[in-house]
C-alpha cells in the first residue's frame, strides 16, 4: 500500500511546477518573547546554494544557518534580545549573479494577553465543539475557491463541502451565548487544499479541517486569516473564549511541506505501509515491547495523512513556533489537541512547556480517546510512578463519557467508580468531559432516541467536574449514528444557511420537544454560569444505591445536591443518609422546575429524572 502511495506521490512531484516564490515561516514573529531563540524556514528553489546574509538589526543576532539535504529550504537561527524593538529585519540571498532581499517582521505583543485574550479555559466554562462547515453560512461568495484541488460544494452530497464558515459562526454566538456556552471549540480552520480522497467508499473532502496543508493559512473557504482574527476578536467582545484545534501526529499528503520534504527524517518512515495499532497502553506496560510503541507512536493512520516524525528538531521547532504563533496572533484562549496518545512524548511536553512559558494562562488539553481512568491520568500531570512524566494540563475523558452514558441508561455504578479513581490526577477539574463529539455516534441515537435518558446525560454533564463540552446541534435533538460513515454525525445545523426550510436556532423554528429540550439544556447551563459550586467546587459522592446516584458539589459559599434516578419507578430516598453533604440544610429549590424542597425526612424523585437542588 505505501508502495503504491510513494509512486503516486512521485508522480505528483514530477508534475509539480518549479518553486515560484521565496517562503519564510513564521511569517512574523514578536520582540519581548520570553524565549529569544527564533528559527526561520526559508523555502526557495536551490536555496542552499545561496550565501544567506542578515544585514545590521539591533537586538537580533544570527546565530547560524542549516542547509538539509532537500537544498530548496535553509534554517536560519536567530537570537531576539530583549532589547529589540518591532521593525523588518532583511536578508539578502546570493544565488550567482542573483541577489534578493527578504523581509521579516518583528512586531509588538498585544498587551492584553491574559485578559482580554489568551485567558485559559477552566471548569467554570461550558465549551460548544462546532464544524464550521456544517453550522453556518455567513458568506456564500467563500463556498468555492477555484484555485482549490477541490472546488465543488454541495449540500446534497455528505461527503463534499457545505459552505459553513467563520463569519456563519460569528453570526451566531448570541445564539451561544443565550445557551449558556462561554467557549467555542472550532474544528481545524487551518487550509485543507486537498483533492477528495477516498475514505468509506466515497470520495470526501477535508471539510473537517484534519488534512493542513499550510500551517499559516487558514482555509479560504471559511473566509481566511482576517475571516478568523474577525471572529474571534467578536467572541473576545462578547465575552467569550475560543479554543483552537491543533493537529501534530500529520498532515494532509498535500501539504506544500510534503510534497518538497527538507529532508528524509520529516516522516515516520517504513519499508512498506505501517499504520498505528492504537494500543496505548504500551506507554505504562512494564512488559511492552519496544517494536509495539515505535508502531503505536510512528505508525500511519491513513496513507493519505503523512505522519510526522516529531523527533526531527527543525521539524518540532516549526511546530512549536506555529503554536506559538497563531496564539500570539490570533488570541485564542486555549489548544485542544487531537490524536494527542499518537505523538511523540517528549515533543508534546515541550510544546505544551514552549506555550506555558509564553502564555502562562492558556489552557491545553489533548485527545487521549482511552477505555481506562489508568490510560487517561497517564497522558496528563498525574499521581502514577512511570518512567515518563506528562506535562499536559487535561484530557479528554472519555471513560467519564462513556459513564455518564451507562448511568443514563440505568446503571450509575460504573460512574461511580470511574469517579473515584479521580485519585490518579493532579487536577480532575482540568479534564474535558463530554457525551459526544464530530467522531462519535450521537448521544440522543446511542440513547435509544429517549430525550429523558439525553436530559439525565445532559444534567450530569454540566453538573459533574471538569470542563463541560456540548456537541453542536445537541440542544435542538440532532440525532445520527455513524452509518455509513462520520457524515452522518456531522450534518448541517438547520437554519445555518439562508434557504433553509427549518431555523433551529430560533424557538419558532423549533419544535415542542426541541424547545423543551432546549430550554430544559440553557435552564442547567445559565444556572451553572452563575453557580460557584457547579463551577469549581469539590465533589462528594455516594455510593448508588437501588440504582439511584446521588452527589454533592460545594464550596464555603453554595452546596448543590444532584440527584439522578435512571430508573422506571419514582423513588422515595430518605435524607438521613446525607447529612455530610446537607451539612446541616434543610430547604433547597429544585433548579429545573423551580420546585422548593424539603430535605429534613425525604424526597420524592421521579422516574427517569435529574434533579438539581440548590441547598439553602
Amino acid at each position: 500500500m505505501l508502495k503504491v502511495f510513494v509512486k503516486a506521490l512521485i508522480c505528483l512531484l514530477l508534475s509539480m511546477p518549479a518553486i515560484a516564490q521565496t517562503s519564510i515561516y513564521p511569517t512574523n514573529w514578536w520582540v519581548g518573547m520570553k524565549d529569544p531563540s527564533l528559527q526561520l524556514m526559508v523555502h526557495k528553489k536551490d536555496i542552499g546554494d545561496a550565501t544567506v546574509k542578515m544585514n545590521p538589526y539591533a537586538g537580533v543576532s544570527l546565530m547560524k544557518t542549516y542547509v538539509p539535504e532537500n537544498k530548496n529550504y535553509v534554517f536560519i537561527d536567530l537570537n531576539v534580545a530583549p532589547s529589540a524593538k518591532p521593525g523588518k529585519i532583511s536578508f539578502t540571498i546570493q544565488q550567482g549573479r542573483k541577489a534578493e532581499t527578504l523581509s521579516f517582521e518583528l512586531k509588538k505583543r498585544d498587551p492584553s494577553n491574559g485578559r482580554a485574550r489568551v485567558k485559559g479555559v477552566n471548569s467554570s466554562d461550558l465549551v460548544y465543539l462546532i464544524m464550521p462547515d456544517r453550522f453556518s453560512n455567513g458568506d456564500p461568495s467563500n463556498d468555492v475557491v477555484k484555485s482549490a484541488r477541490d472546488d465543488q460544494s454541495d449540500r446534497k452530497n455528505p461527503f463534499l463541502r457545505h459552505g459553513g464558515d467563520l463569519k456563519g459562526v460569528e453570526n451566531k454566538l448570541d445564539y451561544l451565548k443565550d445557551l449558556g456556552a462561554t467557549t467555542i471549540w472550532l474544528t481545524p480552520v487551518i487550509e485543507n487544499d486537498m483533492p477528495l480522497m477516498s475514505e468509506w467508499g466515497n470520495k470526501v473532502a477535508g471539510y473537517h479541517g484534519y488534512w493542513f496543508t499550510d500551517h499559516y493559512t487558514v482555509d479560504p473557504r471559511l473566509g481566511g486569516n482576517t475571516a478568523y482574527r474577525q471572529m474571534i476578536e467578536t467572541a473576545h467582545n462578547k465575552g467569550l473564549k475560543v479554543i483552537q484545534d491543533a493537529v501534530y501526529n500529520h498532515v494532509g499528503s498535500h501539504h506544500w511541506f510534503i510534497l518538497d520534504q527538507p529532508m528524509k527524517s520529516w516522516l515516520n518512515n517504513w519499508p512498506e505501509y505501517q499504520g498505528s495499532n492504537h494500543k496505548e497502553e504500551v506507554f505504562y506496560d512494564p512488559y511492552a515491547a519496544k517494536v509495539d510503541k515505535d508502531i503505536m507512536v510512528g505508525g500511519w493512520f491513513v496513507p493519505h495523512l503523512p505522519d510526522l516524525n516529531l523527533r526531527n528538531p527543525w521539524l518540532a521547532k516549526f511546530l512549536i513556533q506555529h503554536a506559538i504563533w497563531t496564539t500570539e496572533e490570533f488570541g485564542i484562549d486555549g489548544w485542544r489537541v487531537d490524536t494527542y496518545k499518537y505523538c511523540d512524548e517528549q515533543f508534546m511536553n515541550n510544546v505544551n512547556a514552549a506555550l506555558e512559558k509564553e502564555f502562562p494562562t492558556i489552557t491545553i488539553f489533548g485527545e487521549a480517546w482511552c477505555n481506562t481512568p489508568m490510560a487517561s491520568a497517564y497522558f496528563v500531570k498525574n499521581n502514577l510512578d512511570v518512567p515518563f512524566k506528562h506535562n499536559l494540563q487535561g484530557v479528554t475523558d472519555f471513560p467519564i463519557a462513556f459513564g455518564m452514558k451507562d448511568a443514563a441508561n440505568n446503571n450509575p455504578t460504573q460512574l461511580y467508580s470511574l469517579l473515584a479513581q479521580d485519585v490518579l490526577y493532579k487536577d480532575p477539574l482540568k479534564n474535558c468531559i463530554f457525551l459526544e463529539n464530530h467522531d462519535m455516534d450521537r448521544i440522543l441515537s446511542v440513547l435509544g432516541d429517549d430525550v429523558g435518558k439525553l436530559k439525565m446525560a445532559n444534567g450530569l454533564l454540566l453538573t459533574l467536574r471538569g470542563i463541560p463540552q456540548a456537541y453542536y446541534g445537541t440542544e435542538v435533538l440532532m440525532k445520527n449514528f455513524k452509518k455509513p460513515s462520520d457524515a452522518e454525525v456531522r450534518k448541517d445545523f438547520a437554519g445555518g444557511w439562508n434557504d433553509d426550510a427549518e431555523n433551529k436556532f430560533t424557538s419558532a423554528g423549533r419544535s415542542a420537544a426541541e424547545n423543551e429540550f432546549f430550554n430544559y439544556f440553557r435552564t442547567i447551563a445559565q444556572y451553572r454560569f452563575r453557580s460557584e459550586a457547579l463551577q469549581k467546587g469539590k465533589t462528594l459522592q455516594y455510593q448508588p444505591v437501588d440504582n439511584v446516584y446521588i452527589y454533592f458539589r460545594y464550596t464555603g459559599k453554595q452546596r448543590v445536591m444532584c440527584v439522578l434516578n435512571p430508573t422506571d419507578d419514582a423513588k422515595e430516598i430518605k435524607m438521613s443518609r446525607f447529612s455530610e453533604g446537607l451539612d446541616g440544610k434543610t430547604t433547597g429549590k429544585e433548579i429545573i422546575t423551580g420546585q422548593e424542597m424539603s430535605l429534613t425526612s425525604s424526597i420524592q424523585v421521579p422516574a427517569k429524572t435529574f434533579m438539581l437542588v440548590e441547598l439553602r
